[in-house]
């Protein structure tokens, strides 16, 4: 009985021991500022690592296409045995035949198409740099999603933390309240509503905390950490950045034109599309020339077997007629050309929209954070002499309560302000061709 009630108290220990850890490895948090997001988003980020191996897909097409010139050898061993008829090459049958044949020998055969290795290696070449810069813009793509998903998350944090501080205010403006109401210095409708504002300053909270710990979830989605991971900001105070210059504001779209990777990827596929395109043009008029030779015993199972050696070798020019009469695989080169033209224009247009976007918003934020910063300080003044005057008993509750709304209104205002600014700043970055 006494060994029984030791192996219990043994297991229920190992149970608590591993509860316990599993507690804490759902309660694992890594602090963040900006600096870290892109460090980890870069490194981990699923869509930069897809390009990324996209890139080196791209490189190990072109090894492919380069080995166009290079010879297949072979060396191995045939046996051959027949039984019954045969027709001979001058269309006789001969009947009741027991033949047999051994092969053993190496040898080595090469196609050389000019027409078509040539400028198929050229293009792979130029599809292999496109590759690099569509890999640059999908990466700035990526990152910029993480910096605005990480100024959101902050907003929210400190959103939530805002929250907290006002929730403390409220409570504090009951219990004070509660204080007058049972010294018959103020009605018990007061207090109510001193109660009934706090309670919705902590729904609010709440509300602040669930989109925080979305923002928190989605932040850790995009730098691919575990999923029991939960961000901690490190930022305090949400300050505006200037990173763009007035050559960003005011300068012409043809800089972003020349500096875009994924308009310079789309150029070089472009090129890469002409290159393909000569294989039904100037590659007609080049021969392929193919060549083969091979050493090897040869004879009777297995013997007698001599020594033979064999070369072949041949210079033709293919005259395909479906290019000369319809000449569909031309109208397909030319039809992806325009297709890709037209997508490089559409590529232009959607750089012409973020500029623009990117610096309304820049300058309309601007304008916000001024008004707001101004709000923000002016409702904080007014809700600290309310609560001051408070204490003194010469403010009706109702007027804590609307400062209390008007600050806080005021301070997520400057906070929204001020994440929108920092964020367009990052978009016009990007958009004028500038990497992350």
């Amino acid at each position: 009985m006494k060994r029984y009630i030791n192996k219990t108290i043994i297991l229920v220990v190992i149970l608590l021991a591993g509860f316990s850890g599993l507690a804490k490895a759902q309660d694992k948090t890594q602090a963040v500022n900006l600096e870290t997001v892109l460090k980890l988003g870069g490194a981990n980020n699923l869509t930069i690592q897809e390009y990324k191996q996209r890139q080196k897909l791209a490189l190990a097409n072109l090894a492919k296409a380069k080995e166009w010139w290079l010879p297949d050898i072979f060396a191995g061993t045939t046996i051959h045995q027949l039984w019954g008829n045969a027709m001979n090459t001058d269309g006789k049958i001969f009947t009741n035949l027991d033949r047999q044949s051994f092969w053993g020998g190496t040898g080595l055969n090469a196609t050389w198409d000019f027409g078509d290795g040539i400028f198929k290696a050229k293009a792979a070449k130029l599809k292999a740099k496109a590759s690099v810069y569509q890999t640059q813009a999908e990466q700035n793509k990526a990152l910029l999603n993480i910096i605005e998903t990480y100024y959101d998350f902050l907003e929210a944090q400190l959103e939530y933390k805002a929250y907290e501080q006002l929730v403390a205010e409220a409570e504090d403006l009951a219990s004070q309240i509660a204080t007058q109401v049972e010294a018959g210095l103020r009605f018990e409708s007061e207090l109510l509503l001193a109660k009934s504002n706090s309670n919705h300053m902590r729904v609010e909270m709440l509300n602040a905390r669930i989109q925080y710990y979305n923002m928190s979830a989605k932040l850790v989605k995009l730098m691919n950490l575990e999923p029991v991971m939960k961000l901690v900001g490190t930022e305090t105070v949400l300050a505006p950045l200037e990173l763009t210059s007035t050559q960003s504001m005011d300068g012409p779209f043809d800089l972003a034109y020349q500096s875009r990777p994924e308009l310079k990827s789309m150029e070089l596929m472009l090129q890469s599309l002409y290159e393909e395109k000569k294989t039904t043009t100037i590659g007609l008029w080049l021969p392929a020339l193919t060549a083969s030779t091979e050493g090897s015993y040869f004879g009777a199972l297995f013997n007698p077997l001599d020594e033979t050696a064999e070369i072949n070798g041949a210079l033709l020019w293919k005259i395909p007629l479906g290019r000369l009469t319809s000449g569909g695989e031309l109208k397909q080169h030319n039809a992806r050309i325009a297709l890709q033209k037209i997508q490089m224009k559409q590529a232009r247009a959607q750089v012409n929209e973020e500029v623009i976007s990117a610096r309304e918003q820049i300058l309309a934020a601007k304008e916000q954070i001024k008004v707001a910063l101004e709000g923000s300080q002016l409702g904080e003044q007014a809700l600290k002499q309310s609560i001051q005057r408070q204490q003194l008993g010469t403010v009706r509750p109702f007027e804590i309560l609307q400062a209390m709304e008007i600050y806080i209104k005021s301070r997520l205002d400057h906070l929204k302000a001020v994440s929108t600014y920092n964020k367009a700043q990052y978009k016009l970055l990007v958009a004028m061709g500038n990497d992350l």
